[in-house]
């Protein structure tokens, strides 16, 4: 019988861009596929979420294919810089990579001595084992997964605001000023949002600032 095969867009080495773990190396495994957009613009009008700005279609970006579990794990190993490094670190994003993300991957990158994040946009359960759940939630969906590490909310989203996920059981929050023509304004409204209730903190994307994947 042949090995299951996950879909994956894209795989490389970088610094964390945002929230919590900003600055920090990590390796990013990007699957394809969402549950809230096909990821093509022409159904970008009719997605749940009409915002994102990841290119996550295909198999076709950098490191991308169709991996089985074993070798997704050791191909991340092996994009580390230090071998024998206990500070190993993966970000499992999409897309939304609970679609794809089971205890067999979690098994092989254990085995390879990461440790494991995902960013989820929180409509599917996160399976066990994940060490750091970032929670992304968008309006209009039903959230399942209300308790992790770390809440990061794009700011401002109509029929999502931050009132509504104060009360979710996450360590961390932070609003993120949602991306586009608007963004020096979005990032304004935060600021003055975080000011006035200070639960939550300022996340920005600074991988776009410094220009790196």
């Amino acid at each position: 019988m042949d090995e299951k095969k996950y879909f994956i867009k894209e795989i490389y080495y970088t610094l964390q861009g945002e929230g919590f773990h900003t600055g920090r190396p990590a390796v990013f495994c990007r699957f394809s596929g969402c549950n809230l957009w096909s990821g093509r613009e022409k159904d970008r009008a009719t997605a749940i979420c009409k915002f994102c700005d990841t290119n996550f279609w295909g198999t076709d970006g950098v490191g991308g294919g169709k991996y089985t579990s074993e070798y997704l794990g050791s191909y991340c190993a092996s994009l580390w810089p230090d071998a024998d490094s206990n500070s190993k670190f993966v970000v499992f994003t999409g897309g939304e990579p609970m679609l794809q993300l089971n205890e067999e991957i979690i098994a092989d990158f254990k085995k390879n001595g990461f440790e494991i994040a995902i960013e989820t946009n929180g409509t599917i359960e996160v399976p066990k084992g994940v060490d750091w759940v970032c929670m992304s939630p968008k309006a209009n969906t039903e959230i399942v997964v209300m308790k992790g590490e770390e809440l990061k909310l794009v700011h401002p989203q109509i029929n999502a605001s931050p009132e509504r996920f104060e009360k979710y059981d996450f360590e961390h929050k932070f609003l993120q000023p949602m991306d586009g023509q608007n963004v020096e304004e979005n990032i304004q409204i935060c600021i003055e949002y975080c000011k006035q209730n200070p639960i939550w903190k300022l996340s920005l994307q600074t991988h776009k600032i410094l220009n790196i994947p």
